[in-house]
């Protein structure tokens, strides 16, 4: 693979885009600002993603030599100015998206993000529970970007509403995962010599606050249904997530081992990943049955 597209993640830069495809659909909308909407995220992830290897490039030496600027395919100051020039194609996309959309709130959000994505790499990540809650916050940004986009082009305050559900959604069930993942890795982290938050206060506290969050979460999924925003069709199939959901917390309420949060881990994102094709689903009118 080429090493400067290597370097912004693809997939995980796709994945990132994916949110705001989801809320096209939630939205049925479909013009080009949406469109637009994805390839900012896409790209603007892709800058977060160079930014945050030039800041490891040292570590990466040791742990991860294959990556494109330890392995001297791509120099230092050039993937830092590579990851400039991505962060400025997203800001400068979202001002044609503010005027396509006729709003300046596309670039509101983007640019605080931006700022947040250099920060974070800089210095944030390394912070205990605040990168985690960093990252979360990222994820939701996603979903808010792109409600915000298609309220403002089409005046409906009621999609603002689901992204920002949506995007809460994504944040706390993110947050809870980071913090599974931080448990899972205890041992390889404290090799490294990374305080991360279950290092400093050991795994009883960071499974409460998952659990919480988790179940939380799990609590409010029928608002959209209650409020008939999503019809029928949504509730039925996030029976699936929310027994999975509430699964996860039970199996992390006694010290879990490495395996267990390995396992929580991965059915989250299971969980998390059926819970988005519920809101599909759910937001189309020929799924309705009541």
């Amino acid at each position: 693979m080429n090493a400067y597209l290597e370097i912004i993640r693809p997939g995980n830069a796709i994945m990132a885009a994916i949110a705001v495809i989801l809320m096209m659909f939630v939205g049925h909308y479909y013009d080009l600002a949406i469109i637009l909407c994805a390839l900012i995220v896409f790209v603007s992830t892709g800058a977060g993603n160079t930014i945050n290897d030039v800041f490891d490039y040292k570590i990466d030496k040791i742990n991860k030599p294959n990556r494109p600027i330890p392995s001297g395919r791509i120099s230092l100051k050039n993937a830092r100015n590579y990851s400039y020039l991505l962060f400025g194609i997203g800001i400068i996309l979202s001002i044609i998206d503010s005027y396509l959309v006729n709003s300046i709130w596309p670039s509101v959000i983007v640019i605080p993000a931006v700022i947040i994505m250099y920060l974070y790499a800089k210095n944030l990540k390394v912070m205990p529970l605040l990168g985690n809650i960093t990252v979360a916050i990222l994820t939701g940004f996603c979903f808010v970007i792109a409600g915000t986009v298609i309220a403002c082009a089409t005046e409906s305050l009621n999609i603002l509403f689901i992204s920002i559900y949506l995007g809460l959604f994504a944040v706390f069930m993110t947050l809870a995962r980071e913090i599974v993942k931080d448990m899972e890795d205890i041992e390889g982290d404290k090799l490294e010599g990374a305080r991360t938050f279950p290092i400093l206060y050991g795994k009883r506290i960071p499974s409460f606050i998952s659990i919480i969050l988790i179940v939380a979460t799990t609590l409010i999924c029928p608002i959209l249904y209650i409020f008939k925003i999503f019809n029928i069709s949504y509730m039925i199939i996030m029976i699936i997530p929310i027994v999975i959901f509430l699964y996860s917390a039970y199996s992390l309420k006694l010290n879990p081992s490495e395996e267990t949060c390995t396992k929580v881990s991965k059915n989250l994102k299971i969980a998390m990943l059926i819970s988005f094709l519920a809101f599909v689903v759910g937001s189309f009118n020929f799924f309705n049955f009541v």
